[in-house]
Formats: structure tokens, C-alpha cells, sequence
């Protein structure tokens, strides 16, 4: 009880304030009785993420990335004459604080909608909630399925899913490469299952099955056991369903044991904190994303979309190096505001929704187009690879290249 009272903290966000408490209602910001969150002033969006914990990384960056948008949006005047409050709760990665942060954001906060939440084992447990809540639930940084199938009227999907990055990557593997042992590390938990469930898709396509599964427990660095069933195993590859942290400390004593399979992470690991902790052990892993780079190689133009959320994340968080986790925080908060526009001044829950459906071939200056309907709440199905080279990533296009660099021999 005590650590879930600790994580309430609220972190209310306006206009670029700082991460601490402050009392954002008062006279005329009380919400609308008929629609939560609605005022002729403001749209009050709540959202709950990892903001500390062993997560934070991820939380941060994709609120950061959504927070560069948004803050732009309200110095322009706001949405039809309403800027945007986000509340931002703090959830540790954890899914019983995750689901009192839905609650509290609905009961009390009164918000009008739900977004940008982070991790899959946090938001499948919100499901009930929204259901019962009716409340929409905008940009989830999260693959999982069961956040897709069966279809859910209140989730808008922006990102592709991890069925979708491990199938490619395994095709990759596979057909580009030829390798036929392959292995699978993942969290012992709902996103991990997705993960190891996509790749055991993925694999049973070319008539193949995983040579080994590892895990580790979400919230600790226990690999051990994990990594040495696999090296047992004799994997040629290790496709890795894990964050951050367990998978650099998998990577480096894999190394350091003289094993070198090729390493392959899902996007969630967070590809920028995976390469800093790994440093010079970094070389040749690879990690797909669901957004381009935002630092491609100096003779590849910036995407348009690209280049503005770099600029704008430098101006409002200079802190921070622009990254793939906060551009996808802005891609979220460029759909939200356009979804939000299409509903109009007289807007309610049920509108917005049906107005984001309308959305089609919507351009946020990347190379792929945002698409919903009715019948499909994904926006975006594209894949993009990189590996670590020299202490950075660099796109990975030609996968027979890491064949050839490797002596032909993976």
C-alpha cells in the first residue's frame, strides 16, 4: 500500500511545466458535467506511464515526444479556442498502480479521454475499465495483440504490433540469412508472451519452432537461467522481448562467455538507453522500431515529420536527445490533436472516436501514411531495423550484409 500511494503523485503538465504537483483546477476549469474533461477553455487528457522505476526511460521519452506537440499546439491558441491539460501519472511499470491511475483519471480527474499510456502488462489490465468507462484510449506504446484482436472501439492503435516486427525480423533471419535455431529471451509476462507467440508465428511459417526460451521476471535482472538454456541450445539468433536493462546485462555476460548469436530486440526495449548501457558491447545488435530514425546517416534527408519533432523536442526538452520513443510520443499527440479537431467544438466521447475513424492517408512527415476505420484501429503497419555500429545505430537495409561481415558463417 505504500509503494501505490507513493506512485500517485500527480505530475500535471501544461504548457511545458515541470514534473511536480500543482493545482491546476480553479474557477472556470471545472469540467463539464455532461462531457468529463470539456471546458470552453480546455480538453483535459490523462494518461499513466513508467515516470520512475527501472522503466522511466520509456515513460519520460514518449511523454516528452507527446508533450513537444502538444505544448506547440497550446501556444497556438489551442484546439478551436481549447488547450490541452495533461495529467500524468506515474505507474512504475507496475499494473495494479496502473489500474488505480486509470481510475483515479476517470473518477476523480474527470478526463476526457486517456493517452499515451506505456507497457503491455500496465494497459491490458485497464481493459475492463475502458470498456466499462466508455473513455477512448489514444497511442499505446505497446505491440500486444489483445490490444487488437479482437477489435476494441475505445483503443486507438498508432504503432504496428509485435506480431508484426518479429515476423519480419524473422523472415529476415530466416530467408536472408539462413538460419534455422533460433531462440527467444522475453519477460515473463503479457508482453513477453505476445513477443514469444509472434516469433512462434513467425517461425512456424518456415516449418520451424524456437530451439530454446528464456525468460526473466519483469522488475529484475535475472538472467541467468535464460541465458544459459540458450547457449545450451546452440542458437544461431536470440529474438529478445525484454527492456532495457535485462537485455544489456544478457547481451554483455553472453559476450563475455564468448557466445555471439545475433542479438535481435522488439522496439519496446528502447533502443537509445539499450545502446548507452551497452556501450562497445553494443556492436551488431540489431532492434526493429515502428518509427523511422530521427538521426539517419548524413546523406539521407530528414523526414519532414522528422525534422520538426527534433526541432521541437530540443526547444521544450533540451535536455533530452531526440530518440524513436519520443518521436512516436509525437506522432501520438499529432493524431490526438487531429482527432480532436475532426470532432469539433461540440465534441464528446463517442464523436471523437468516430471522427479519428474518418482519419485517412494523414501525413505526419514520415515515409508511411496514418489510416483508421471502423473496422481497423492500427494507424501505421510499417517496420524499420537498425543495428549498433561504432556506438550508434544505422538503418539496416540489406540483412545479407551481416552474413557477409560475419564471414558468411552467423
Amino acid at each position: 500500500m505504500k509503494r501505490l500511494r507513493g506512485s500517485l503523485g500527480i505530475l500535471c503538465i501544461f504548457l511545458g511545466l515541470s514534473f511536480s504537483g500543482c493545482d491546476w483546477m480553479g474557477p472556470g476549469n471545472t469540467p463539464s458535467e455532461i462531457v468529463p474533461g470539456v471546458t470552453d477553455q480546455t480538453l483535459l487528457i490523462g494518461s499513466s506511464m513508467a515516470l520512475g522505476g527501472h522503466a522511466s526511460y520509456l515513460g519520460k521519452q514518449t511523454l516528452h515526444g507527446a508533450l513537444s506537440f502538444i505544448n506547440k499546439i497550446n501556444a497556438e491558441g489551442g484546439i478551436l479556442g481549447r488547450k490541452i491539460k495533461l495529467i500524468a501519472y506515474d505507474d512504475g511499470y507496475d499494473p495494479q498502480v496502473c489500474v488505480a491511475n486509470t481510475q483515479r483519471l476517470i473518477v476523480h480527474d474527470k478526463v476526457f479521454a486517456l493517452f499515451c499510456y506505456v507497457g503491455t502488462p500496465t494497459t491490458v489490465k485497464t481493459l475492463p475499465i475502458l470498456e466499462q468507462a466508455k473513455i477512448p484510449l489514444v497511442g499505446v506504446f505497446s505491440g500486444a495483440n489483445a490490444l487488437r484482436e479482437p477489435l476494441n472501439r475505445y483503443i486507438l492503435n498508432i504503432r504496428a504490433s509485435y506480431y508484426q516486427e518479429t515476423k519480419n525480423a524473422v523472415k529476415h533471419l530466416v530467408e536472408d540469412l539462413g538460419l534455422k535455431k533460433v531462440a527467444v529471451f522475453y519477460q515473463y509476462d503479457a508482453y513477453g508472451f505476445d513477443g514469444l507467440k509472434g516469433t512462434e508465428l513467425a517461425l512456424k511459417a518456415f516449418g520451424l519452432t524456437p530451439v530454446a526460451r528464456g525468460t526473466y521476471i519483469r522488475g529484475t535482472l535475472n538472467v541467468e537461467d535464460g541465458l544459459s538454456k540458450i547457449m545450451n541450445s546452440g542458437a544461431e539468433a536470440v529474438v529478445m522481448i525484454g527492456t532495457y536493462e535485462p537485455c544489456a546485462k544478457f547481451v554483455r555476460q553472453a559476450k563475455s562467455q564468448g557466445y555471439q548469436p545475433i542479438f535481435y530486440n522488439v522496439s519496446f526495449v528502447g533502443a537509445d538507453e539499450l545502446a548507452r548501457r551497452l556501450g562497445d558491447e553494443g556492436e551488431g545488435v540489431i532492434v526493429s522500431q515502428v518509427v523511422p530514425s530521427p538521426e539517419p546517416p548524413q546523406n539521407q534527408a530528414l523526414l519532414k515529420g522528422v525534422e520538426d519533432y527534433a526541432e521541437l523536442h530540443k526547444k521544450f526538452f533540451p535536455e533530452d536527445r531526440p530518440n524513436v520513443i519520443g518521436l512516436e510520443g509525437y506522432i501520438n499527440a499529432r493524431v490526438l490533436v487531429e482527432g480532436l479537431t475532426r470532432a469539433g467544438k461540440d465534441l464528446d466521447r463517442e464523436k471523437f472516436i468516430d471522427a479519428l475513424e474518418t482519419i485517412r492517408n494523414f501525413s505526419v512527415g514520415i515515409d508511411q501514411e496514418i489510416n483508421f476505420s471502423p473496422q481497423d484501429h492500427q494507424g501505421l503497419k510499417a517496420v524499420y531495423f537498425s543495428r549498433i555500429q561504432r556506438l550508434r545505430f544505422v538503418p539496416l537495409s540489406d540483412w545479407r550484409e551481416i552474413g557477409r561481415v560475419r564471414g558468411g558463417r552467423p
